[in-house]
């Protein structure tokens, strides 16, 4: 049960009611903003909330234990700072939601109801709908190491070791099919299939500022060719530039014959697999005296 402020308890237990839900978003790049779904903006907090927008929200949902709540928004793309580039390039991806009760007549009169985050986004038109994860969904997520074949490090990062610069290129785009496929020029220095795994970032076009993964890399006469994992929300344009980082498909093979970096491995490639723990052991077969699978 939750203790309403003096001042809230005393308009819901008015004859009329003077209610309104505000909405703050804060993008991971700092950008914030607010909504209502009442007829005038409400300040409260050192942030406007805009009216007008068209946003509005279903029910929320709660759960007892560790299971994931939430709910839905749904608005218009026209909603000031609500961009259907934005939306599609995944600017608003995980951002912090905060849902407030708010007395519009005196917005001190308020009752923070869910923190939470944005997940899926559905458009439709003119309109979106958007998935209000509560803060039990961070339960899902990995934390610490992973007992895995394969190494649980990023490419680049300070577990890792590898220097980036030395795997990084910048390509033009010569040909596409304006969607996720490119043949692209100034990548010549990388063999065929390096750069699969890797992250294709666009420094100008319509695509400015987004990054997606490489799904395969390979050569054609004129350039060379890279497969992208998702379509990308504004078209592909020749002559679009772009930075593109080499892919680790995180084995232990990859780490030491291409980065030479085996030393900072981070997987367990000696550890045995699902099919080695549930195979049947024959007699006499070799490998089953307790001793090392790989001396």
């Amino acid at each position: 049960m939750r203790d309403l402020p003096e001042g809230l308890a005393a308009a819901l237990a008015g004859g009329a009611t003077t209610l309104a839900r505000c909405w703050r978003l804060a993008r991971r790049d700092g950008l914030t903003l607010g909504f209502t779904d009442h007829d005038r903006d409400i300040a409260f907090g050192g942030l406007v909330h805009a009216a007008g927008t068209g946003l509005e929200a279903a029910d929320l949902q709660s759960e007892l234990g560790f299971a994931v709540g939430g709910g839905e928004v749904s608005g218009a793309l026209s909603a000031p700072g609500l961009a259907e580039a934005d939306l599609a390039a995944g600017r608003w991806d995980d951002a912090a939601v905060e849902l407030w009760l708010v007395d519009w007549e005196n917005p001190d009169n308020r009752l923070l109801l869910e923190v939470g985050s944005l997940g899926e986004v559905r458009r439709a038109g003119a309109a979106f709908t958007a998935e209000l994860r509560g803060l039990a969904h961070r339960l899902d997520e990995t934390r610490g190491r992973l007992f895995q074949a394969g190494c649980d490090a990023e490419l680049g990062d300070a577990r890792c070791g590898v220097a980036l610069a030395a795997w990084r290129g910048r390509g033009v785009v010569a040909r596409t099919d304006g969607a996720a496929w490119i043949v692209a020029s100034g990548l010549d220095a990388f063999a065929s299939g390096v750069l699969a795994g890797g992250l294709v970032t666009f420094a100008g076009g319509a695509n400015a500022g987004v990054a997606v993964e490489v799904k395969a890399h390979g050569r054609e006469p004129d350039g060379a060719t890279l497969a992208l994992w998702e379509a990308m929300a504004a078209p592909i344009a020749p002559g679009d530039v772009f930075d593109v980082t080499a892919g680790c498909d995180k084995s232990f093979a990859t780490c030491r014959a291409r980065f030479g970096n085996g030393v900072n491995f981070r997987g367990f490639p000696h550890i045995p697999g699902n099919d080695f723990v549930v195979r049947v052991a024959r007699d006499g077969e070799p490998g089953l005296d307790g001793g090392s699978l790989f001396r």
